[in-house]
């Protein structure tokens, strides 16, 4: 299992933790930013993490690792790898996750449930709605960095490899822009 430390060296040597002047998702700004596809473009990291994950819930006979499309579908085939199962993603269609492409879950499996970064724990909520729906049990939760600080609570038995509280602020409070550090950037996926 990786230390803090360790994880934090990792996600900043590969360019996936940013530090700087960065406006979100929900539109307020803060000094640091987790770009995950970063690391996960490196094979050695990913499978460090993976194996961090993989560790956590090698006793639980997992038949099934899911993860959603996009973040979570290299992190589940490479925590499969490592438990020596099928690793499979959910993705949107018409606005609502699902399996597609044969993928299927039959009753009784049992289901871990992997994501890059959480931070309300949406996705990762609809998938395991949709495992539930094809009568998977969804034995855990695993996430590469947890951006709640630990405050996401999925009702399940949860790994994360990077706990982090990553301090924000509303554009007209952001303490970056009062003291004239330039304009807040939006790296993320959803630009």
């Amino acid at each position: 299992m990786l230390s803090q430390d360790q994880a934090i060296k990792i996600f900043t040597d590969s360019g996936a933790l940013l530090k700087g002047h960065f406006k979100l998702t929900s539109g307020r700004h803060s000094n640091r930013y987790m770009q995950c596809a970063q690391v996960l473009q490196y094979p050695d990291y990913t499978e460090q993490l993976a194996q961090h994950l993989a560790e956590r819930f090698r006793d639980e006979k997992i038949d099934y690792v899911v993860g959603p499309a996009m973040g979570g579908i290299i992190v589940s085939y490479e925590v499969a790898r490592q438990l020596k199962v099928p690793g499979i993603f959910c993705e949107r269609q018409d606005g609502k996750m699902c399996l597609r492409r044969g993928f299927t879950i039959k009753e009784g499996d049992r289901v871990l449930v992997v994501e890059d970064v959480v931070t309300t724990g949406g996705s990762v909520v609809e998938v395991m709605d949709v495992v539930r729906e094809y009568g998977g049990v969804v034995v855990g939760v695993g996430v590469l960095v947890d951006r709640s600080g630990g405050k996401v609570n999925f009702g399940v038995p949860w790994e994360a490899v990077l706990t982090m509280d990553i301090e924000s602020w509303e554009p007209d409070q952001c303490p970056l822009c009062q003291s004239g550090q330039g304009e807040a950037i939006k790296p993320g996926s959803r630009n």
